[in-house]
């Protein structure tokens, strides 16, 4: 017996691959890579501004590969010692974004942005790539850095938060930190306020309801010096803290930040997974950008709705699935191939998405008619066209306001997505 025992342990310890431990490569701290995106509509450019040591690290540190494959962009970390792969993580951009806009078609212009990943023990080769419109990434930047380099800034932001909902060890939760954005200093209370209704509601919601223990939430008390946010297309402007604004790309409900940096200056103080700005005004809008940041107003009577549409994109990476809107962006998606958004397709490589979903008796494309109003099919009409991409559902928060919630689809890739981030 004594011998069997020794040759199945053989066998295991020969055909178990083992895996590698966080901290054989990183500390609990965070490296943030700052640089600057620079194109117009056919090229794009990367260029460093600087590297920033963060206090936390509010990520797993089980899943530190992505294997979702979203994102225009992605980055990957290696250790330079063994080219091993330790971390890499999908994103997205207002650069990108902005690309499909006819201004981009005229200038050339500049966008910041940041991406964070466990603070490495030693030098790192840090790659990053571009989705190009055949659907494959291309390199199109590469660095080592050393850990250890004293020109990284260690500097730590100093701003008042609380812990709203406290579950855990932030490495095995999602954790959510809400930033205060046009809110002055006798506000604050109100942040808080407006805080606590919106997660009150994104817990109300399926598929969010069923997985509260999985989640913390952070607020930062983050203070402005005037109410509210800049509104270009009234000519209205304001001093705040996050320097946010409508009519991003002349699209006045697009609701976004230029200064990313400040966001992720804000959000350092705490340990986190994604960011959600809440902006002091009652106008109604927002924006999402995977995993980036989600922003909406507070103060409109659709503001719990567009909330958690936009975490929606941020967080899960949802695509849009309306389609008789008037927005900035031309050719957004390439019909000819299958898009990475989890709850659009063009039907190209359709296995890959929610085919399994569907029952024998619906038909493929549907009808939006009333007959299949709460079915799951394959209804033309997504990402912001009307012919050749579909969706899912007929109804669904990543359509309209007056859906009653997220389709099946999309709840399915929302609890992939939290339970990815809270092993």
């Amino acid at each position: 017996m004594r011998h069997f025992t020794t040759f199945l342990f053989l066998i295991l310890s020969f055909s178990v691959k083992p895996q590698n431990s966080y901290f054989d490569y990183f500390t609990d701290n965070s490296m943030r890579i700052d640089f600057v995106f620079a194109g117009n509509a056919v090229e794009e450019n990367i260029y460093l501004d600087k590297i920033i040591k963060e206090p936390f690290w509010g990520g797993s540190k089980i899943n530190l590969t992505d294997k979702f494959d979203y994102g225009e962009y992605k980055f990957e970390v290696f250790d330079n010692e063994t080219n091993t792969l330790i971390f890499s993580k999908g994103f997205c951009t207002l650069f990108e974004e902005w690309q499909t806009t006819n201004e981009a078609k005229l200038i050339d212009k500049s966008f910041n942005q940041t991406i964070t990943f466990p603070y490495p023990l030693k030098t790192v080769a840090l790659k990053i790539y571009s989705r190009k419109w055949e659907g494959d990434f291309e390199k199109i930047f590469e660095m080592n850095i050393d850990p250890g380099n004293y020109f990284i800034n260690p500097e730590r932001s100093d701003f008042t938060y609380v812990k709203a909902i406290d579950n855990g060890d932030p490495a095995k939760k999602v954790d959510l930190v809400f930033l205060a954005e046009g809110y002055t200093e006798s506000e604050m209370d109100k942040f808080v306020e407006d805080s606590e209704r919106l997660i009150k509601y994104m817990f109300s919601q399926e598929p969010y309801n069923k997985y509260k223990d999985r989640f913390n939430i952070w607020l930062v008390k983050s203070v402005s010096k005037e109410s509210g946010t800049d509104i270009p297309g009234e000519r209205l402007y304001k001093k705040t803290i996050i320097n946010s604004n409508f009519y991003t790309f002349d699209s006045e409900r697009y609701l976004t930040t230029m200064d990313v940096q400040k966001v992720r200056d804000i959000a350092s103080v705490v340990p986190y997974d994604d960011i959600c700005i809440l902006v002091n005004s009652e106008k109604y809008g927002g924006g999402g950008i995977y995993n980036h940041y989600c922003i909406s107003t507070v103060d409109n009577s659709l503001s719990d709705k567009v909330f958690i549409h936009e975490l929606g994109h941020s967080f899960a990476g949802l695509g849009d699935e309306y389609y008789n809107s008037v927005t900035s962006y031309n050719d957004f998606f390439n019909l000819e191939i299958e898009p990475w958004q989890p709850n659009l397709t063009t039907m190209v490589d359709f296995n890959q998405k929610w085919k399994n979903m569907i029952t024998e008796d619906i038909p493929i494309p549907t009808l939006r008619d009333d007959q299949f109003k709460n079915v799951i099919g394959v209804f033309e009409g997504g990402g912001y066209v009307n012919k050749g991409m579909f969706s899912p559902f007929m109804d669904c928060r990543m359509n309209n306001n007056e859906a009653e919630g997220f389709c099946p689809v999309c709840k399915e890739a929302i609890i992939k997505m939290i339970l990815f981030k809270s092993e």
